[in-house]
């Protein structure tokens, strides 16, 4: 059994959206990057008496994509990527929580685009504190790197100079702020 981290309590803490982002890196052309975020609308962490037997769960909304562009804003919530209109919603839930040293691993399902696959997110745990409005806080960083073939997402236009336009390979980060409940 791993011991909590000093300064997370045992007991619910609700993702605070509005101080939470989920952003992704994807190579274009195969000469830049391609950087964008996806708001995540809730979640929940329940911190156990250890880290084994803690939980997270939450939920993202594919249709806020922005990548600072509309028109490939448009086309990644198109069928030809997201399909936000057949899949409004991807999850991350749990299922195993262990201590790596000072860092995490959340091992769980990540469901996009209608398809689940088990990822593991390499977590940080940042602190927590106390805010002005007298809500203790806690902040935790995590990421992961997933192939979007695996969750059917396959689109894709030949280059005249041999590869592909979208690279197969999505580095997801996520960072959470998440406020002690009761």
């Amino acid at each position: 059994m791993t011991a909590l981290p000093t300064g997370l309590s045992t007991g619910t803490w609700a993702v605070d959206a509005s101080h939470s982002e989920a952003s992704f890196t994807v190579r274009h052309a195969g000469i830049s990057k391609v950087r964008g975020t996806v708001a995540i609308t809730s979640g929940t962490l329940t911190v156990g008496e250890d880290v084994e037997s803690s939980s997270v769960v939450v939920t993202l909304d594919p249709s806020t994509v922005t990548t600072g562009d509309a028109n490939r804003d448009g086309h990644l919530k198109s069928g030809d990527f997201f399909d936000v209109e057949t899949h409004g919603e991807w999850s991350f839930t749990s299922t195993a929580v262990r201590g790596a040293g000072s860092d995490y691993v959340i091992e769980g399902d990540l469901t996009i685009h209608g398809v689940t696959q088990r990822v593991e997110l390499e977590t940080v745990f940042n602190g927590s504190a106390v805010d002005p409005f007298g809500n203790t806080r806690a902040g935790f960083e995590a990421s992961v790197t997933i192939s979007r073939k695996d969750y059917g997402l396959t689109w894709n236009a030949a280059l005249e100079a041999g590869g592909v336009l979208v690279a197969d390979k999505v580095k997801i980060d996520l960072d959470v702020s998440a406020i002690k409940q009761g």
